[in-house]
């Protein structure tokens, strides 16, 4: 039976090879997700090491937080684009997954997630989940909560519209576009409430969305919110 099983995957991956999200090329038989090559390259940012990093310092005098990091640099054409890509548009959740795992492990005993209570994926409007399937922010939630032990919340927050794709607006227009994107659920009388909740996202760019779903929670519990992403642009 197991001679089989070997014989069946290896048919499976010769007529359906498994590609590398990076840069496309054919996985090995050891590797997932990444080639060798595209994780070796992997532009990591270590933020967890310096409190005040980029993406730190891009949310300063928008919203109260206690940490901000986001795990890798994306570059137009780059691979983490082509990564997020099909993370996003791709149906490759899994993709998410692999890269909360990745970051939960550097985040492991660091100060980022001291006292974390909960982890809150950014939410996506329920027109866009079922058009897409699902929400990437969530698996890459999942990955973290894996290795972290943190639980994962999805009912503290919810998106109260869709808004247009950030991508070709303006910095101006950003905010304008997610300024009352989301909304602060109320929870169930006599529900014990997070004190430090851990916010993720896919990816930062002037950080409005971040922003604008941090204080609803703030507002919403008067909670300690921290902030970590996979990529910043």
């Amino acid at each position: 039976m197991y001679k089989l099983d070997r014989y069946w995957h290896g048919l499976v991956h010769i007529l359906f090879p498994e590609r590398c999200a990076g840069c496309d090329t054919v996985l090995m038989h050891q590797e997932h997700i990444l080639c060798s090559t595209c994780l070796y390259h992997l532009p990591q940012t270590d933020h967890h090491k310096d409190a005040e990093n980029e993406t730190a310092k891009q949310l300063w005098g928008k919203v109260k937080f206690q940490y901000a990091a986001s795990m890798l640099t994306l570059s137009k054409s780059s691979r983490v684009q082509r990564m997020i890509h099909h993370l996003k548009y791709g149906q490759q959740p899994e993709i998410g997954i692999y890269l909360g795992k990745m970051y939960g492990e550097i985040l492991l005993e660091n100060p980022i997630v001291d006292g974390v209570d909960v982890i809150v994926p950014i939410p996506i409007h329920p027109i866009k989940k079922r058009k897409r399937g699902y929400n990437q922010s969530e698996y890459f939630a999942r990955g973290l909560s894996e290795v972290l032990a943190i639980p994962i919340d999805n009912s503290l927050i919810k998106r109260t519209f869709n808004s247009v794709s950030q991508t070709r607006r303006s910095r101006i227009d950003r905010y304008d576009n997610v300024e009352n994107a989301f909304a602060f659920v109320p929870q169930k009388e006599g529900v014990q409430t997070p004190n430090h909740v851990l916010l993720v996202d896919d990816v930062i760019t002037t950080g409005a969305t971040i922003a604008a779903a941090a204080q609803q929670l703030m507002n919403g519990l008067g909670c300690t919110v921290s902030i970590v992403t996979i990529a910043r642009a």
